[in-house]
């Protein structure tokens, strides 16, 4: 099982914003969507995360937030 930080780690990654209303549901569609892509390897998508952070430090820690909160919600009830 994935740990919310690799889980916002994935989302941080998609074309998804924050400011896009997103249901649970479409959040955890996307993140699967976009392990897949990633060959279902989170440390490919933590590899962009990164590569983004450096690129635009002005807006990582924004979005980074925003992926935590986002699959915190999005995971919790499937968590209970």
């Amino acid at each position: 099982m994935m740990t919310t930080t690799e889980l916002a780690q994935v989302l941080f990654a998609t074309a998804l914003q924050p400011s896009d209303r997103l249901s649970p549901y479409q959040i955890r569609a996307a993140v699967d969507e976009r392990l897949c892509a990633c060959g279902g390897d989170p440390d490919r998508c933590a590899a962009y995360v990164a590569q983004e952070a450096g690129d635009h430090p002005e807006t990582y820690v924004v979005r980074m937030r925003w992926a935590l909160d986002a699959v915190a919600g999005a995971y919790a009830p499937a968590a209970a």
